[in-house]
């Protein structure tokens, strides 16, 4: 029985980068021996174990071989014969092809069989042998690393390899959860837009996102957008927000926000009048499809709807701009409207020539939900009671004293003005 090092660890580790998960493989082992060492069996469709004292996984060595589509079709065999190489033979990319020692690549050198130790000096991002088109959650995984090791390219290769993926159906047999679950990492990495240039350059973001993959090529009016191409915009607005650190509402937001600019007729462009609301509508379907998380997308609807309105605030008037809290469920949700706030200052430096600028919109929207939340609410409405008003005029009473109150906080704006 062996114990080894693989995969991200090892990857890392040659990178210089932090190592924040251990993979490890056992070569010669049953799991009756697991279970007799005090390893606790975890693994559903292989056998997983987690070590009795530090928690972390323990896979025994396998292989697989293809059964059917899609990225479920696969028999797995696991026995004390799998020997390493085989057991690296089965994983994707070379870089995560390498193993070491259990006690570290200082104590034992590495085992290398795939070369993955040049293919990180060279900085390529390379399939390991044929069976990468058995699965084609690898082209996923594939775009996501490009996403976070931005100095690495695709090997020619594994881009052809992919599109002959994509050619053959395989991508359409994706499961939901697994492309949510990819595609929100890569939205996470540090530049987001490349995981998305990888999946057009193969072909797969037209099978998986449509509404996405046909903003390429639409142009915009260049007074507001000098870089014109709405994919393009769209990969700066993703950027943009990896670069202001945005959670995962935000990012998702941040990609669907424009979608209906992808379905404005010929004869209206460069315009897009109403894209706002064909936004929303299309994600719906996006959100359906990939069963997106519920916080996800209800910040990205409210964000495609209101992002114009957003961005014209500092011209609306205190009503208006009471009304486009209440739009914006800001005053019941104000944790939420900061993020949508946040995506909005995305859309808007994440345009050619404006990367700099400031976004002054998002802190004065902040202080109007300040001066709106300073309404306290329940002396109106016990006020009203004494009075004997009741139901919608209450609400309404409310709502014309958190205008009243915004009014206040704009009055000495104006003066400085």
């Amino acid at each position: 029985m062996q114990i080894y090092m693989v995969g991200g660890a090892v990857r890392d580790k040659l990178l210089g980068r932090p190592v924040n998960d251990h993979d490890w493989v056992v070569v010669g082992a049953t799991p009756e021996q697991m279970l007799k060492l005090g390893y606790l069996p975890v693994g559903r469709d292989f056998p997983v174990f987690l070590h009795p004292e530090t928690r972390e996984e323990y896979a025994l060595a396998r292989t697989e071989r293809k059964s059917g589509r899609g990225y479920r079709g696969f028999e797995v065999h696991s026995s004390p014969d799998v020997t390493l190489e085989e057991d690296l033979s089965r994983r994707d990319l070379t870089i995560n092809a390498i193993a070491t020692s259990a006690y570290g690549i200082s104590a034992g050198g590495i085992f290398d069989p795939y070369f993955g130790a040049r293919d990180i000096e060279a900085r390529v991002l390379r399939h390991v042998t044929d069976a990468f088109r058995e699965d084609p959650v690898r082209i996923l995984r594939v775009a996501r690393f490009a996403a976070r090791f931005t100095d690495f390219t695709v090997a020619p290769e594994t881009m052809q390899l992919m599109r002959e993926m994509v050619q053959h159906g395989e991508v359409d047999h994706l499961v939901a959860e697994r492309v949510w679950q990819e595609l929100a990492r890569g939205l996470m990495e540090d530049k987001p837009s490349r995981m998305f240039e990888v999946l057009r350059e193969c072909g797969a973001l037209q099978v998986l996102l449509p509404e996405v993959a046909r903003l390429w090529g639409v142009p915009q009016r260049a007074e507001y957008h000098p870089e014109v191409d709405t994919g393009v915009h769209l990969m700066m607005v993703l950027d943009m927000a990896a670069r202001l650190e945005a959670p995962l509402t935000v990012r998702f937001a941040c990609l669907v926000h424009d979608l209906g600019k992808g379905t404005t007729a010929a004869d209206m462009l460069p315009r897009h009048i109403g894209h706002e609301e064909r936004s929303a509508e299309l994600l719906k379907d996006v959100a359906e499809r990939l069963r997106v998380p519920v916080d996800c997308r209800e910040t990205a609807d409210v964000v495609a709807r209101e992002h114009g309105h957003i961005h014209r605030s500092t011209d609306l008037s205190a009503a208006a701009l009471v009304r486009l809290l209440e739009r914006c469920d800001a005053i019941r949700k104000p944790e939420r409207f900061a993020d949508i706030l946040l995506a909005c200052e995305c859309d808007a430096r994440g345009r050619l020539g404006f990367e700099e600028s400031a976004y002054p919109q998002r802190p004065r929207l902040a202080a109007v939900l300040a001066a709106v939340q300073s309404v306290v609410t329940r002396d109106i409405a016990a006020q009203a009671a004494a009075k004997g008003v009741t139901g919608p005029q209450v609400g309404a009473l409310i709502h014309q004293a958190r205008v009243e109150a915004v009014a206040q906080w704009l009055q000495p704006r104006s003066d400085v003005a």
